[in-house]
C-alpha cells in the first residue's frame, strides 16, 4: 500500500519555551497579531466591525423614520377608535336624549379616558355646547374649532400643532338616533408622541446590542487565531511525519471504510476496512475502480466525482452506506475521498424503528378517528376501520348483550354477540355478526377475557383450544388463510365490555412485541365505546320518560280528522310536544308546544306544561286566557325555583292554541313566541293565516296575549308544527316554509299521507332538533243535527221549550233519552229563567254518539252542586242534572255563560228509579215529609 507524505512550511524559527519545547505568544502578542491587518484573524475582525458599524447607522436612521411614522398613525388610530368606541357604546345614545347628559356621560368619559390613555373625551350638542370635559368648569361651554363636517354625519380628523405641546390629533365621531339624525358628536384628541424620545428608549438597547456584537467578534476571532496555532502546534517536519504515520495507523484500524481516489477513476488508496467490505483484491491500488468487480452503481458512483451523502449500495450481502466527496489535486484535476459504513444491521434497526413510528401514528389516528359518535356499534367500526390493513388483515369485535342498549354489564352472562367484522375481502369465513357466542374455557378470546390481559396466537393451526370452539369453521378459517390472532378484552372503568380480535392472513405472523399495541389500541376504543354506552342509556331513559309523557294514541273526534309525527333530535331528546283535547259543546283543542333546550330537563318541562294546558282546559278557556294563565303558571316557576340551578327555570317555552267548533266552523286561535299554523283549503292552495304573535311564555310581562277567529271550510287542513320543522342552520325560516307550503299543497290527501310527505320533502337525516306536526282536517256538523231555541226570560215558557226539544229527540230517533232529556232541559231552562239575564237559548247538538244540551243567558254567576238542607226549598236541581247526565259544566263567553250536559248514546239510557230514586230521597229527612 502506498503512503502519501504530507509536507508543511516549518516556521523559520521556532524558539523553545515550556516542556513541550515551544514558546506561546504573549497575550499582548495575541492581541497584535488579531489587530493586524496582514492576518486573515485580524482582515475578518475588521471586515465585521465595519459591517456592524453599518448595520448600527443602518438600525438608527431605520428607527427614527419608523418612529415617525408610527407614531402619527398610532395616535391616528388610537383617537379614532376611542371616539367611535365612546360614540357607539351602549348608553352613549340614550344618555345624549336624556333630559341631563352631563350626569350620564361625564363619568364615563372620564373613565373611559382614563383607560384609554388619551388626552379627553369631549361630547357635544349639535349646538356645539359641551356636555364633557376633562375640566369640569368647561362643561357646559362652546366647543372651540370647526364641527361641521362632523355635524353632517361624517367621521371628521384633524392634527394640528401647539407649542409646548407639540402634534396632537383630534377625531369627531357623530352620534345617530334610530331614524338617522345626528344626536351628539364625540370628540378624542391624542398629543402625537415625540420622535426624538422613541429613538431615545431604542438606543441603548441598539449600542448595548453593537456592543455586544464587537465583544463576540473580537473573541471569536481571538480564538480563531488560536485555534489555528493550536493546531498546527509548530510542529517541526519530523514531528509532522511522526504525526502523520500515527494518523495513518488510525486510518487502517477505523471501522469505517476509506477510499481516495484520483480524477481519473484509479483507487490511489484504500484502508482495510473497505478493502474488507468491497473485497478488494490485494493489487487494488492504482487500479481503474471498474476493474475491481464491484457492483456496477457503486462503481459509478465512485468514479462520478460527484457529492454523496449516506446512499445505499449492495456489495455482496452486505448494504453499505457511502458517502463521497470531490477535493482538489496537486495537479488541479479533482478526485474524491469516499467513506463506507456496514448498514445491514441499521437497517434491520431502521426497520423496527420505523413499524414503531408507524404504530405511534396508528395510535393517533385512532385516537382522532374512534369515539366521533356516540353510537356503541358505529364505534366499535371504527376500531375495526383503523386496525384494518394497517395493523391486521381482519378485525371483529364482540360486546356483551347488555353494552348495545346502554346497560351496564352484570358480569353474570358472559355470551357475547359479534358486533363488527372488517377485513381485506368480504368472503372470509368468521362468524358473522349478530351471532351470539358462548366460548368455550380454552378458547384464546376467553382465555384474554379471564387473564384480562392480550392473548397471542401466533400460528392458530397449532392451537387446539382455538380449534375446540368450533372444528368445522376452526378449520375453513384455516384453509382461507387466516393463521394469526391477538384477542384483547374491552375494559373501560374496571368492567369487561366485550373484546377485539384481530387476525392476519397475508402478513407476517404478530409478535409477542405486537400485544401492548393491540393493547393500547383496544384501551382507546373502550372508552369510547363505555362513553356511547353510557350515552345511550342517559338517551334511552329521557327518551322513555318523553314518550311517556307524550300522548299514546290522540281521541277519536267528530268535528276533524288528525294524524300526527314526532322525531327527536340526533343529539338527545327535547321538548316539542303535541295534544288534541276534546272540548264541551262537540268543540276540539289543538295544542303544539316547544321547550328550548334537549335532555331530561326539557322532556320533564314538557310534561309540566302539557299536564298545565289539560288542566286550563277543563275551565273551558279561550285560547288567550289559557296562554295567559299559562304564561302566569311558567313565571311562577322560575321565580319559585332554585336561582343556584343553572337549568332549573322554564323560560323558553312556546305554545299555540287552537279551539276549533265544528258546528261554526270557526277556529279560535293564539300563540306566545311560537310558529304560526299553516292552512290547507280543499282545493290544494296553502296559506299562513295571520296570528298575532306575542313573547315566549314567562317573558310576556304584562302584554296581553291576542286570539285570532278563522273560518275554516269543511274539508280543510290546519297543519301546526315546530320550529324544527321549518328552521335549520342550513337554510333560513323563509326557506322553509317555502319548502312545508310545496310539501302541503296537494288536494285530496288525507292527514296522514300529510303527514308522510311533509317529513319525507323537508326533514334532513340528522335532524339537529326536535320536531312536532299536527295535521287536523276539519268536518262540520250536520245542522239536521243542531236545535236552537230562544227561551223567554218567563217560567210559563218552559213547558213549551221542552215540549218543542221532545219533538226534535223524537225526530232524531232518541226516544230512549227523551225522558232524560227534558229533565234536564226543565232544570237548566228553569234555572236561567229565575237567576240568569236575558237572552236566554237552548242548543241541543246530536253528535255521533252523544248528545249536549246547552242553555246559555246573560249572566256571569254559575251554579255549583251542593246537598240541600232540610228545609231548603230548591238546591237539588243540579243534582239531578249530575245523576243524569255523563258530564255537565260551564263555560263563560263574552255576553254571559254556557251551562252544558253530556249524554252518551253509545250505551244504555239512564233513567230515574233504582239508585236514582234512592239518592233523590236522601236530599230529604222523614221530617221533611
Amino acid at each position: 500500500m502506498s503512503k502519501f507524505r504530507l509536507s508543511f512550511a516549518a516556521p523559520s524559527r521556532l524558539p523553545e519555551d515550556g516542556r513541550d519545547g515551544r514558546r506561546r505568544p504573549s497575550p499582548g502578542g495575541r492581541v497584535r497579531s488579531l489587530l493586524s491587518a496582514r492576518t486573515v484573524a485580524g482582515q475578518v475582525f475588521l471586515l465585521h466591525l465595519a459591517v456592524v458599524l453599518l448595520l448600527v447607522c443602518a438600525a438608527v436612521t431605520a428607527l427614527v423614520l419608523q418612529a415617525r411614522g408610527s407614531s402619527l398613525q398610532e395616535a391616528r388610530d388610537r383617537s379614532r377608535v376611542g371616539a367611535e368606541t365612546f360614540a357607539h357604546a351602549p348608553g352613549t345614545l340614550s344618555a345624549m336624549k336624556s333630559a341631563d347628559p352631563s350626569a350620564l356621560l361625564q363619568p364615563r368619559a372620564e373613565e373611559a379616558r382614563k383607560r384609554s390613555k388619551v388626552n379627553y373625551i369631549i361630547a357635544f350638542d349639535t349646538a356645539g355646547i359641551r356636555w364633557t370635559h376633562p375640566d369640569p368648569d368647561r362643561i357646559g361651554k362652546h366647543v372651540v374649532g370647526s364641527y361641521a363636517e362632523a355635524l353632517s354625519g361624517k367621521v371628521y380628523q384633524a392634527t394640528s400643532y401647539t407649542p409646548g405641546v407639540g402634534r396632537a390629533v383630534d377625531t369627531m365621531v357623530p352620534v345617530f338616533d334610530t331614524d338617522g339624525k345626528v344626536v351628539g358628536l364625540v370628540s378624542v384628541g391624542i398629543t402625537v408622541e415625540s420622535v426624538n424620545a422613541k429613538v431615545t428608549e431604542q438606543l441603548p438597547l441598539l449600542f448595548g446590542s453593537a456592543a455586544g456584537a464587537l465583544v463576540l467578534l473580537t473573541g471569536g476571532s481571538a480564538l480563531v487565531s488560536q485555534r489555528l496555532r493550536r493546531q498546527t502546534h509548530g510542529l517541526e517536519p519530523a514531528e509532522m511525519t511522526r504525526m502523520y504515520e500515527h494518523h495513518d495507523a488510525v486510518l487502517h484500524s477505523v471501522r469505517e471504510g476509506v477510499l481516495v481516489i484520483d480524477g481519473e477513476g484509479r483507487l490511489l488508496l484504500a484502508n482495510d476496512e473497505a478493502q474488507r467490505l468491497l473485497e478488494l483484491p490485494a493489487d487494488a491500488e492504482l487500479r481503474p475502480v471498474s476493474d475491481l468487480g464491484l457492483e456496477a452503481d457503486t462503481a459509478e458512483l465512485l468514479t462520478s466525482g460527484r457529492t454523496a451523502t449516506d446512499e445505499v449500495h449492495l456489495a455482496g450481502d452486505r448494504l453499505l452506506a457511502v458517502n463521497l466527496r470531490p477535493v482538489d489535486g496537486r495537479s488541479g484535476r479533482a478526485g474524491s475521498v469516499a467513506t463506507l459504513r456496514d448498514t445491514t444491521e441499521l437497517r434491520a434497526l431502521a426497520g423496527r424503528a420505523e413499524a414503531a413510528r408507524e404504530r405511534l401514528q396508528l395510535l393517533y389516528d385512532a385516537g382522532a378517528r374512534i369515539g366521533t359518535t356516540l353510537d356503541v356499534v358505529r364505534t366499535a367500526e371504527e376500531l375495526a376501520e383503523v386496525a384494518v390493513p394497517r395493523f391486521a388483515d381482519f378485525a371483529t369485535v364482540e360486546l356483551l348483550e347488555a353494552v348495545p342498549r346502554g346497560e351496564e354489564p352484570d358480569g353474570t352472562d358472559t355470551g357475547m354477540r359479534r358486533a363488527v367484522i372488517r377485513g381485506i375481502r368480504d368472503d372470509q369465513p368468521l362468524i358473522p355478526v349478530g351471532e351470539l357466542i358462548r366460548f368455550v374455557p380454552t378458547h384464546p378470546i376467553a382465555a384474554a377475557v379471564a387473564s384480562d390481559r392480550a392473548v397471542l396466537e401466533p400460528d392458530l393451526a397449532s392451537s387446539d383450544g382455538w380449534r375446540a370452539q368450533h372444528p368445522e369453521r376452526a378449520q375453513q378459517v384455516l384453509d382461507y388463510g387466516i393463521h394469526s390472532l391477538i384477542s384483547v378484552p374491552l375494559q373501560a372503568r374496571g368492567v369487561l365490555l366485550g373484546t377485539a380480535n384481530f387476525w392476519r392472513s397475508e402478513n407476517a405472523p404478530f409478535e409477542r412485541e405486537e400485544l401492548s399495541f393491540a393493547e393500547e389500541l383496544a384501551a382507546r376504543a373502550a372508552v369510547s365505546i363505555d362513553n356511547a354506552r353510557r350515552y345511550t342509556r342517559e338517551h334511552t331513559m329521557a327518551v322513555t320518560l318523553q314518550r311517556s309523557l307524550l300522548p299514546h294514541g290522540l281521541p277519536e273526534h267528530s268535528g276533524i280528522e288528525v294524524a300526527h309525527r314526532y322525531l327527536p333530535a340526533h343529539a338527545g331528546v327535547g321538548g316539542d310536544w303535541f295534544d288534541v283535547i276534546p272540548l264541551p259543546g262537540a268543540r276540539v283543542a289543538l295544542v303544539v308546544g316547544d321547550v328550548v333546550g334537549h335532555g331530561l330537563h326539557a322532556a320533564a318541562t314538557m310534561g309540566r306544561l302539557r299536564t298545565a294546558v289539560h288542566n286550563f282546559s277543563t275551565l273551558d278557556l279561550p285560547p288567550d286566557e289559557l296562554l295567559s294563565h299559562l304564561d302566569e303558571l311558567v313565571t311562577r316557576i322560575d321565580q319559585d325555583e332554585d336561582p343556584e340551578g343553572a337549568e332549573a327555570g322554564v323560560t323558553g317555552a312556546t305554545c299555540l292554541y287552537a279551539i276549533y267548533d265544528p258546528v261554526s266552523g270557526k277556529c279560535s286561535l293564539a300563540r306566545a313566541g311560537h310558529p304560526g299554523p299553516a292552512l290547507v283549503h280543499p282545493d290544494g292552495t296553502v296559506e299562513y293565516p295571520e296570528v298575532p304573535v306575542s313573547p315566549p311564555l314567562g317573558l310576556g310581562g304584562s302584554l296581553p296575549f291576542e286570539t285570532a277567529e278563522l273560518l275554516l271550510p269543511e274539508g280543510s287542513q290546519l297543519a301546526l308544527y315546530t320550529d324544527g320543522l321549518v328552521e335549520d342552520r342550513d337554510r333560513d325560516l323563509d326557506t322553509g316554509l317555502d319548502l312545508l307550503r310545496t310539501a302541503l299543497a296537494h288536494p285530496g290527501r288525507d292527514p296522514e299521507q300529510t303527514c308522510r310527505a311533509v317529513f319525507d320533502a323537508m326533514l334532513p337525516a340528522r335532524p339537529r332538533d326536535d320536531v312536532a306536526l299536527l295535521i287536523a282536517r276539519t268536518r262540520l256538523l250536520d245542522p239536521d243535527h243542531v236545535a236552537d231555541w230562544e227561551v223567554p226570560s218567563d217560567p210559563a215558557a218552559v213547558p213549551r221549550v221542552r215540549a218543542e226539544a221532545t219533538r226534535r229527540l223524537e225526530s232524531w230517533g232518541l226516544d230512549e233519552v227523551a225522558y232524560t232529556t227534558e229533565l234536564l232541559i226543565s232544570e237548566l231552562v228553569t234555572n236561567a229563567v229565575r237567576y240568569g239575564a236575558d237572552p236566554i237559548r237552548l242548543r241541543l247538538l246530536h253528535d255521533d254518539d252523544s248528545l249536549i244540551c246547552e242553555v246559555a243567558d246573560g249572566s256571569n254567576t254559575s251554579p255549583h252542586l251542593r246537598r240541600a238542607k232540610t228545609g231548603d226549598e230548591g238546591g237539588r236541581g243540579l243534582f239531578l242534572v249530575a245523576q243524569f247526565a255523563q258530564r255537565w259544566g260551564t263555560r263563560y263567553t263574552a255576553r254571559g255563560k254556557v251551562i252544558w250536559t253530556e249524554q252518551s248514546l253509545s250505551g244504555p239510557a239512564a233513567e230515574p228509579g233504582g239508585d236514582t230514586d234512592e239518592a233523590l230521597l236522601d236530599q230529604w229527612d222523614d221530617s221533611a215529609f
